[in-house]
């Protein structure tokens, strides 16, 4: 996602012009009707790995604020209104905290201070811009190596060796470990607490994605804390749970405004596995392989929102999109968990993609089939470079279909 500076001050007047005299909702979005107030039109901004943001390790803080501004500029000429901003990839921060070191992504080197304020420019300047912003969060992910020597001298994780498990060539934070919730949700809640964020937000990542032939080592920590539980996994799920529930409860005490949702992998349970499942086949199970049951925590209304990441095509035989809008409408409805669907635009125009991906129109035609569930309140953009290069038009597509108006978020 990526203007001059003389522009930019008047794009963002503009910009809160235009949603100051925003329409209801139903008329904004041209297609939802009697639907509560707000559509979420969101984008993840990626750091990690500098995937988004900064685009490469090492730019001066000048430069870096310039693409952080062009991100949230282009959002806004989208019609966008929410920018999910991680701000903790690995273990780390992008923000000066007392908990964890200062980002690689922004220097190159884990723990440098940047000689600015990431995620404080990113609060001012987005809602400056009428955008919401929420701080987005990897809980236990350390690096994306498997090597402590790596890490910054001072990072939690050399100071806490018993904390970490090394699993398929990266390094985690032990989620069986009552210590380990508890610093990383200070080291979260930090941030919430320093700065005006609209939200808090999870992606998919909890106990790390199955690696063939390797096992996650959590021995020690089932044998001290896991005996109350039939077995090891029902274990797993209630720590991702308490995880999930004292968050959410920390958040409200801590900046009441803000909401808490989460992203996980599209599919709970497969049909085939059980009969509340979705009609799909798809290889991961977060119930089963990530031990998030991300369907209690809608059902339960521990979450605010909760966005599934349905990166496939309308028609794709493992994981038909038209069948998983539906599974999670039914899953969301009557609960006080809003539902919002998470979109593969990385995928459009990627040749290595199947045929549907190729078309301008499949993302536009996500958005038609999900205004006929009124549940789903809205749709977040994999991701922010995406939105900025708009391979084959498929965003602009989304904006000429859909996105004839401005339009608040849902609250």
């Amino acid at each position: 996602m990526r203007m001059g500076r003389v522009s930019r001050r008047a794009f963002a007047v503009a910009a809160l012009s235009a949603l100051t005299m925003m329409p209801p909702a139903s008329a904004a979005s041209g297609r939802r009707g009697g639907a509560p107030a707000g559509e979420m039109r969101g984008v993840w901004l990626a750091t990690v790995a500098n995937r988004d943001w900064p685009s490469k390790s090492g730019l001066t803080a000048s430069q870096q604020r310039s693409e952080l501004l062009t991100h949230l500029d282009t959002a806004v000429r989208n019609r966008l209104n929410t920018v999910f901003f991680q701000v903790r990839p690995t273990a780390d921060a992008l923000w000066p905290s007392p908990y964890e070191p200062w980002s690689q992504y922004l220097t190159g080197t884990q723990g440098k201070d940047p000689g600015w304020d990431p995620l404080g420019t990113a609060v001012e300047e987005a809602h400056a811009r009428g955008l919401h912003l929420h701080a987005w969060f990897n809980p236990y992910r350390i690096a994306v190596h498997a090597d402590p020597a790596r890490l910054a001298a001072s990072h939690p994780a050399r100071q806490n060796p018993e904390w970490v498990v090394t699993y398929g060539g990266k390094l985690f934070y032990n989620p069986g470990l009552p210590e380990v919730r508890a610093f990383v949700e200070d080291a979260m809640l930090d941030a919430v607490a320093k700065y005006p964020v609209d939200g808090v937000h999870f992606d998919d990542y909890f106990y790390p994605y199955p690696v063939a032939g390797q096992s996650f080592d959590d021995d020690d920590a089932y044998d001290e804390h896991g005996g109350d539980f039939p077995d090891r996994a029902a274990w797993r799920r209630d720590n991702i749970d308490r995880l999930v529930r004292e968050t959410a409860d920390r958040v409200k005490e801590v900046r009441p405004g803000a909401r808490f949702g989460i992203s996980p992998f599209g599919v709970w349970r497969n049909a085939g596995t059980d009969p509340l499942g979705s009609d799909t086949r798809a290889g991961v199970e977060t119930y089963d392989d990530l031990y998030a049951d991300t369907r209690t925590w809608v059902r339960e209304g521990w979450i605010d929102y909760i966005v599934p990441q349905l990166y496939w095509n309308i028609g794709f035989a493992a994981a038909d999109y038209a069948k998983l809008v539906p599974w999670w409408a039914e899953v969301a409805r009557g609960s006080s968990t809003q539902l919002y669907v998470g979109e593969a635009l990385y995928k459009a125009g990627d040749p290595a993609q199947p045929a549907a991906w190729q078309e301008t129109g499949e993302l536009s035609r996500h958005l038609s089939l999900a205004a006929e569930h009124p549940e789903v309140r809205g749709h977040v953009y994999f991701a922010a470079k995406d939105v900025a290069a708009d391979r084959i038009g498929a965003m602009a597509r989304v904006v000429a279909d859909h996105y004839g108006q401005p339009a608040p978020p849902p609250r």
